[in-house]
């Protein structure tokens, strides 16, 4: 198994907000989620590789315009071409527009907004690299 992590932490603009209130489309994170797993194909295989499917996704807790997200990844199982994948995001500033438009605070706790599993797959030929 590949110990790799990859993480992005991104700030949840205007235009991420697809609901009234602010509140960001939870596709967003699943798209976080995208790069994040092209980052571990990338570190273990050599090429970007292919996201088949989701097995299962879990919304926890609203994100909003202004929220910082972090997202990370690893991959929990390696098949001939298929790899196995976790994912989890954490909000890690909140935006506060109750206090003022420009409010936000660090969170000493980082809140958990999506857990997610799936799986990718680099095809034989691309695989540059040997785990």
């Amino acid at each position: 198994m590949n110990a790799y992590v990859a993480r992005l932490r991104v700030r949840m603009s205007a235009h991420d907000a697809h609901y009234g209130g602010n509140l960001v489309d939870g596709a967003r994170v699943l798209a976080l989620f995208g790069d994040v797993a092209t980052e571990l194909l990338i570190a273990h295989d050599g090429d970007e590789g292919l996201f088949v499917a989701y097995d299962n996704i879990e919304f926890l807790a609203p994100v909003y315009a202004g929220d910082y997200i972090e997202a990370e990844g690893r991959i929990t199982r390696t098949g001939n071409t298929s790899r196995a994948m976790t994912f989890e995001a954490r909000k890690v500033i909140a935006a506060r527009y109750e206090l003022a438009p420009s409010a936000a605070d660090v969170l000493s706790e980082p809140i958990v907004v999506v857990r997610a599993s799936g799986t990718c797959v680099t095809p034989k030929p691309l695989q540059r690299k040997q785990p």
